[in-house]
Formats: C-alpha cells, sequence, structure tokens
C-alpha cells in the first residue's frame, strides 16, 4: 500500500501525463500538488515509485510517465468519477432516440457510433445475444415469381432477413402453406432450437409440400441460427491514427488485428462483470499490449444483453471514458428493455 504523498504524486503524475502526453518532473508537480513539499523530496517519491514498477523514465527525460502498474493503481484506488453534464447526457439520449426507427440493432450501431466519437477510440459493440430468445415474427416477401425475402424477428428484437429462391411458383397456395408451418411449428420457440435435426423431422411429415417449402424452411433455419448469435461491431477504427505517437508498434498492425471479428467476439464476452478494463498486457491478445479495452455490458429486462466497448492506448482519459460508457450502456439497455416490452 503506497503512503497518502506517493499516491498523491502518483495520481497527479498520470492525470498531467494523460493530458500532455509529456514525461512530468518534479517542478511541474510541485504546481500540481495540494501539498508544500521540496523539489528534492518530490524527486525522492518519484524514484521510490519508478523502483516499485509504478512509473518509468522514458530515455533521458528528467521526467517520469505511468507504467501499466502505475495506471492500474491509479484506475483502482486514486480515479475520480467524472460526471457527465446535463448538456452531453441531453445530446446522447437524443441521438439514440432518433435512430430508434430502425431498430434495435440501430440504436446499438448508433451508439457504438457516438461512443467513438466522443472518446476518440474505436469502439466495438455487440448486438442483442440470447439463445433462449424465442420467434416472435415471421414474414415471407415475394420479390418475383422464384424469389423471395423472409424475414425473422425474435423477443429480443433482433431482426433477421435473407433472400430465399424456389423452383416453384411463389404464389398464394405456397405462402399460405408457408406461414401454416411456421405459425404451428416454430412461432414461440427458441432460436437455438432451430436445426437440421428439427427440419428433417418437419420434413417428413409435409408430405407432398416438403419440395416447395423446404428451400424456404431452411432459409428460415439458418436466420435463427444467425439471431442466436450475437454480432460484432466495429466503429471508429481510424481514431487509432491520432494516437500513434502512444503506441510502441505500428498502429496499423493494431487496425490489422481489430478487422478480425472473431477475436472481439472472445474478448467481448469475456467476463460477466458489468465493467471491465484491461490495461495493456493485461489483454489476452498480444496485438492489443499497448493498448486499453473498456468493457461495459449492457442489460434487458429480460436478462438478455450485449456489451459497448472501447479500445485506445494507454494513455487515456479513463475517468471520463468510463463515465460515457457507463452511460451509453444504461441508455441502451433501458431503451432496449422499454421498446420490446411494448
Amino acid at each position: 500500500m503506497l503512503s497518502e504523498r506517493k499516491q498523491k504524486i502518483l495520481a497527479a503524475i498520470v492525470e498531467q501525463y494523460i493530458k500532455t502526453g509529456e514525461p512530468v518532473g518534479s517542478k511541474v508537480l510541485m504546481n500540481e500538488l495540494d501539498f508544500n513539499v521540496s523539489s528534492a523530496t518530490i524527486r525522492n517519491e518519484m524514484s521510490e515509485l519508478v523502483s516499485l514498477g509504478f512509473l518509468e523514465q522514458p530515455h533521458t527525460s528528467a521526467g517520469r510517465v505511468p507504467t501499466q502498474l502505475g495506471y492500474r493503481y491509479y484506475v483502482d484506488n486514486l480515479m475520480g468519477k467524472e460526471e457527465i453534464d446535463h448538456k452531453e447526457r441531453q445530446f446522447l439520449e437524443d441521438s439514440i432516440n432518433s435512430s430508434a426507427f430502425g431498430g434495435p440493432e440501430k440504436v446499438i450501431e448508433q451508439a457504438s457510433e457516438l461512443l467513438a466519437e466522443i472518446t476518440n477510440c474505436a469502439a466495438v459493440s455487440t448486438s442483442i445475444a440470447n439463445e433462449q430468445a424465442t420467434i416472435r415474427k415471421v414474414e415471407l416477401l415475394p420479390i418475383s415469381e422464384h424469389t423471395a425475402m423472409i424475414v425473422l424477428l425474435t423477443s429480443t428484437g433482433v431482426l433477421k432477413s435473407r433472400m430465399c429462391r424456389s423452383d416453384f411458383s411463389i404464389d398464394g397456395e405456397l405462402v399460405e402453406s408457408f406461414y401454416s408451418v411456421v405459425n404451428k411449428h416454430f412461432m414461440s420457440q427458441a432460436v437455438a432450437n432451430i436445426d437440421i435435426t428439427m427440419l428433417q423431422t418437419l420434413a417428413a411429415n409435409l408430405g407432398d409440400k416438403t419440395l416447395s417449402l423446404t428451400p424456404f424452411l431452411i432459409t428460415l433455419s439458418d436466420l435463427a441460427q444467425d439471431a442466436a448469435q450475437a454480432d460484432v461491431m466495429l466503429e471508429g477504427q481510424t481514431n487509432l491514427l491520432n494516437h500513434s505517437k502512444d503506441y510502441d508498434t505500428n498502429v496499423y498492425e493494431l487496425l490489422n488485428f481489430l478487422r478480425r471479428a472473431e477475436p472481439l467476439h472472445q474478448i467481448v464476452k469475456s467476463d460477466n462483470n458489468s465493467l471491465m478494463i484491461f490495461i495493456g498486457k493485461e489483454n489476452m491478445y498480444k496485438e492489443l499490449e499497448n493498448s486499453s479495452m473498456i468493457i461495459s455490458k449492457y442489460a434487458l429486462d429480460n436478462g438478455s444483453g450485449g456489451a459497448f466497448g472501447i479500445i485506445g492506448p494507454t494513455r487515456l482519459n479513463y475517468s471520463k471514458v468510463i463515465s460515457s460508457i457507463e452511460y451509453i450502456s444504461e441508455l441502451v439497455g433501458k431503451w432496449l428493455s422499454k421498446t420490446l416490452d411494448d
């Protein structure tokens, strides 16, 4: 446990370095600290913090910068909570409400774009994931004589659609038969239960309608499986180019890594905690060892949910970013719960 004086010096260095990006020296600290102490004493305390692993001295600079351990101690023990002011809260709320016409996925996408904009970082988000989500509505929309669009809506508000082609004419009789089968066998079923085994059993009981309905039922099954999985979206990744000097390695390597959806999906679903903060090498992937990642879960009243996250340099205004991501997660969770209940 650090002494109170060391804690104040460490906090001042972290906050000053976050603000300026320049190593912090004892003369600067004398103007930042709320107690009187000599420059020599500050230098001694800084040297001890270096020995303990909380600070490091880059090159020949007289100043110090936080290490990963220093950031972690600051976030866990010293950081104050920076509240979002009323004007920004209203802006975020209005922006999310304005995207409501596009449905839940549009709201999540808009929220992710906002998060990238206000944090100047890359923002990652996941759509609602709940394997127990049920089928709420299915539509078959004829496009031409042999082509139709199948649309699936789940109880968690996930909307999926896909084109389907048939060798049979899509007439009124076929459409009626499709809805009859859907209403009897698919409605209110959990999306995770719609699989090839169910289709095989169903096909054996369709009689002479098997050939004409099979393409549509296979498409519906594929949509159900897609709906059971959370989609990962990435916004604002080019913001990381603004922080290139904070990365020891080429920032383009990080951008290439972020193009792969699977690692991001593994990260955001890695823990059930409502807020997770990974700093530097705490991240599970080597490509993120010079980055910080902050993830906040959003939850719906029915128990399902997803996550928002940001990826940025370790020199990050943690207090501001955490407040922003938590508020956006709260807004989206409340909006989705209300909308899906209606």
